[in-house]
């Protein structure tokens, strides 16, 4: 059942429950690390984890406390210190920032008074509460810095801070998937104009006519980008977009990131402060944008479009409509896809079967992040909500979208029309990738 179809009491209920789930992982995230990791910026391309924390309440107070409950600030005075717009993440170390003990205690405030407004105020009657939106975009933003936060930790220096979940092995049958699937052309139904939480870039449903293509059935794996990597392709230009290969001998690139090979020849990789043998069968992880191109040229393929992950992802061809998710329209579980932090690392190619699409392909969701070829531009009728610096200040051609979500995706935060955007260098998210190609004549059926 969705927000939308939820009576108001047991929406009040569901909303504040997932409040204090969202806010418990905030914590784990926060508590892992002594002060001095809480303040250090471990990289430029990341707030200090107290940044993220105090960001968080700052957008609660901002939208639930002041927007929707009309009640008194609670600390008008740091609103500009934690506005992601004023200051770039390499500069927040710099500002006065809340120090762990006051940001945990201005969260605990802020959401001791969000609680009371969920309490008292209508879920209906204006377009920032129906549905408990308000409450819902807040939720989301919480478990995307919750994500960034993650992504921190696996930047972050030192002994492992996180406790380590194994992933269940592959199914029996992962290992006679095909390699690709054919996805037959025709329209179907991007986006969505009914889901309640859905943010303004994912509005509104329209029809596009997608032809038909081949997508890879699972994500490109760590055994498999080791044969590009080992066959020179980081050092041949002819895979590389001139973009591309300016950004790699710029950044020398040599192989994804925390990925490192001794002297005996044997790759390691480093995950959330473990050095491990690199694992070939699961996704291959932490490639920017430029490598995925590179890798899809070097196999004679391409990166699909955004449309086409979409299709593959969502399109029924039995009922003729999109589904919510690849696997339908029930809310994802543990055995559909690995997300919400489950396990800190993608799951081996060929998981989840309950989660496979219509099309056949499998860990469209959860697992890694997959690059699309598609600059990120609002959909025809596009109309930004509640506030322009969400979505359509991104709009453009410099941030490339992403797919699907990661292993470190909450499933609220996570739907088959969920989009997330990012510059083409960026690989410090938990981003991977499946190929694409146009069909071949006996392809087209």
């Amino acid at each position: 059942m969705t927000p939308e179809d939820m009576p108001s009491e047991r929406l009040r209920a569901h909303v504040a429950a997932e409040l204090t789930r969202t806010r418990a992982r905030s914590a784990a995230l926060t508590d892992a690390v002594d002060d001095a990791d809480l303040v250090r910026q471990h990289s430029p391309l990341m707030s200090p984890l107290v940044w993220d924390l105090a960001h968080i309440g700052n957008q609660e107070e901002l939208w639930l406390v002041r927007d929707v409950g009309g009640r008194e600030p609670v600390r008008c005075d740091i609103d500009e210190l934690y506005d992601a717009f004023r200051h770039p993440r390499k500069d927040r170390p710099l500002l006065p920032l809340l120090d762990p003990a006051e940001a945990r205690s201005y969260v605990r405030e802020v959401r001791d008074k969000v609680l009371d407004v969920l309490d008292r105020v209508p879920l209906s009657g204006r377009p920032l509460v129906d549905a408990a939106f308000g409450f819902g975009m807040i939720l989301q933003h919480e478990h995307q810095h919750d994500e960034t936060m993650l992504a921190t930790h696996q930047l972050r220096v030192g002994s492992p801070a996180l406790a380590d979940e194994p992933v269940p092995p592959a199914p029996a049958d992962a290992g006679r998937l095909p390699r690709e699937v054919v996805v037959p052309g025709g329209p179907f139904t991007m986006g969505t104009s009914t889901e309640p939480w859905a943010l303004d870039n994912e509005r509104p449903a329209h029809v596009v006519d997608v032809p038909t293509f081949v997508v890879d059935t699972v994500p490109v794996s760590n055994a498999d980008y080791l044969g590009f990597v080992e066959a020179g392709g980081y050092d041949d230009p002819r895979w590389w977009s001139g973009p591309g290969w300016a950004h790699r001998s710029r950044a020398e690139l040599t192989a994804p990131q925390f990925w490192e090979r001794d002297s005996d020849g044997r790759w390691w990789r480093t995950r959330f402060g473990r050095v491990e043998p690199l694992p070939p069968d699961e996704p291959v992880l932490h490639v920017c944008y430029f490598e995925a191109e590179a890798y899809a040229r070097w196999a004679g393929r391409r990166l699909p479009t955004e449309a086409e992950w979409e299709k593959a992802a969502r399109f029924d061809p039995v009922s003729g409509r999109s589904l919510r998710y690849p696997w339908g329209d029930e809310d994802p579980g543990p055995a559909h896809a690995n997300l919400g932090q489950r396990h800190l690392r993608p799951a081996p190619t060929g998981s989840y079967p309950a989660g496979a699409a219509p099309c056949g392909a499998r860990q469209l969701v959860g697992d890694v992040w997959e690059w699309t070829s598609t600059d990120f531009h609002g959909y025809p009728g596009f109309a930004a909500f509640p506030y322009r610096e969400y979505s359509e200040v991104f709009f453009g051609d410099r941030y490339k979208v992403l797919r699907g979500g990661s292993f470190g995706t909450d499933p609220l935060a996570c739907r088959g029309t969920f989009r997330n955007w990012d510059l083409p260098v960026r690989r410090q998210i938990f981003c991977g990738f499946r190929c694409a190609r146009d069909p071949r004549p006996d392809e087209l059926g």
